[in-house]
């Protein structure tokens, strides 16, 4: 399958939302994807990750 393009993956997302989905679910879809891909593109980039356990902490409190 090669790689996608953002155009493809906001339609992949778009269409898995539920036949009853708001805009307002399709926004929220499309941010969290977005700062998953920016996670990932600081992960590749190196020296800009935490270590896991101090992410959990910080989740955690």
């Amino acid at each position: 399958m090669g790689i996608q393009t953002a155009k493809q993956k906001i339609l992949e997302a778009v269409e898995r939302l539920p036949d009853n989905a708001t805009l307002e679910d399709a926004i929220e879809r499309l941010c969290f994807l977005a700062k998953v891909e920016e996670g990932l593109r600081q992960s590749h980039a190196g020296g800009e990750m935490i270590p896991h356990q101090d992410a959990v902490r910080q989740l955690l409190g």
